[in-house]
């Protein structure tokens, strides 16, 4: 275990990769002959194409990237064969974990992310119920570790609270929210269904980062964009907070994901000036707290190697935010986050670190995790 850690790791966000026949051998009748399916290209190597989206829209180069140097990396030239097969078989998940020092992932899509972005409602919908029944089969090959976070469509107030009991029904422990949803946007008061439906469950409602497709563009060169995915995330807990969201439904819960944590106290901070400064003039209801606590009483943040999280951990709420490893895709720290986490963590207390590292995933998905891992046989 890692130094002065003797306790099982919790991965706050993990990632499935579906396979092949992930979308075909679930989905209703009437979608099967355009579910999203892999094709082999000679030059890109297998590529997930998703019907009625512009282009072939999943990196497999990089999703299954996890333990590779930075300059072994590649967009193209993977093939199916080549993804951790852990990814899709549950049998070989668990070894994965245990290399990595985990004993519990909340489990997020892959295909899954970009599927947030599809116009066709009803077809987004089709495909995130098929994927939620393979997912469902998946976790059941040990259901104290792997841990799945459903999705949902989300076309409308109504639609995305019948999708939030359908995957509680389905022992899912969390859900996976589509970052644009679908008739109007999350500000509209007519989602006060959904998120009274949340709190009634007990779900944790999870945006995650590359859900949304407004924030697919750059300035400059190609990398630059990658600096825009946190800013879905800001844009979502802003919307909730200066909407009144948390105001109205106190006990709601959400969760930022993959989102990084270190910029948080200076988003608060922010958020507090522009309220006290500029409400009036934008006309902004009235709210009986500062922006800043809802922030931190309501919202939940993950993240893999942001050293600054822990650097900030006492300008934050150190109950609500969550360490992850992100496997299997390119930003993951397996199969060294142990290494990583003796330099990030040396300096903090250990209740504190063993909230951020185990302790706050637990609670807040309800997971039924073991305390360590098993002695090796």
């Amino acid at each position: 275990m890692t130094a002065g850690i003797d306790y099982g790791l919790v991965s706050a966000d993990s990632h499935v990769t579906e396979p092949p026949d992930c979308y075909e051998r679930y989905i209703e009748p009437a979608y099967r002959d355009r579910v999203p399916h892999i094709v082999h290209d000679d030059r890109r190597g297998d590529v997930y194409v998703i019907p009625g989206l512009d282009t072939m829209s999943v990196p497999m180069g990089l999703v299954a990237a996890a333990g590779e140097e930075s300059h072994q990396m590649t967009f193209n030239g993977r093939d199916f064969e080549d993804w951790h097969r852990s990814g899709w078989d549950p049998a070989h998940r668990l070894a994965d974990q245990d290399r990595d020092g985990v004993v519990a992932e909340m489990l997020f899509a892959t295909v899954g992310m970009p599927l947030c972005g599809h116009q066709d409602l009803d077809y987004r919908r089709a495909c995130m119920e098929a994927y939620n029944r393979w997912l469902q089969e998946y976790c059941s090959f040990a259901p104290d570790r792997l841990y799945g976070a459903g999705q949902a469509a989300v076309k409308n107030a109504y639609e995305g609270a019948e999708e939030l009991v359908a995957i509680r029904e389905q022992g899912f422990h969390a859900v996976m929210m589509s970052g644009a949803p679908g008739e109007a946007d999350y500000d509209d008061p007519s989602y006060d269904r959904l998120w009274s439906t949340a709190v009634e469950l007990g779900l944790p409602l999870c945006f995650h980062i590359l859900t949304n497709p407004a924030y697919g563009g750059h300035r400059g060169p190609k990398i630059n964009a990658l600096l825009n995915v946190i800013r879905s995330c800001q844009d979502i807990v802003g919307m909730l907070v200066y909407s009144g969201v948390f105001e109205r439904h106190p006990d709601l819960k959400v969760v930022c994901v993959e989102s990084d944590a270190g910029w948080v106290p200076h988003y608060a901070y922010r958020m507090d000036h522009i309220y006290k400064r500029h409400r009036f003039w934008n006309k902004t209801a009235e709210l009986s707290r500062l922006p800043s606590q809802y922030l931190f009483d309501n919202v939940w943040f993950t993240f893999q190697d942001d050293w600054t999280a822990f650097d900030v951990h006492d300008h934050l709420n150190a109950e609500r935010i969550m360490w992850a490893n992100d496997f299997p895709h390119s930003d993951s720290t397996w199969p060294l986050s142990q290494q990583l986490l003796v330099e990030h963590t040396k300096d903090l207390d250990p209740s504190v670190r063993r909230r951020i590292l185990r302790d706050n995933a637990v609670e807040l998905f309800g997971m039924d995790a073991p305390a360590r891992l098993p002695a090796p046989v």
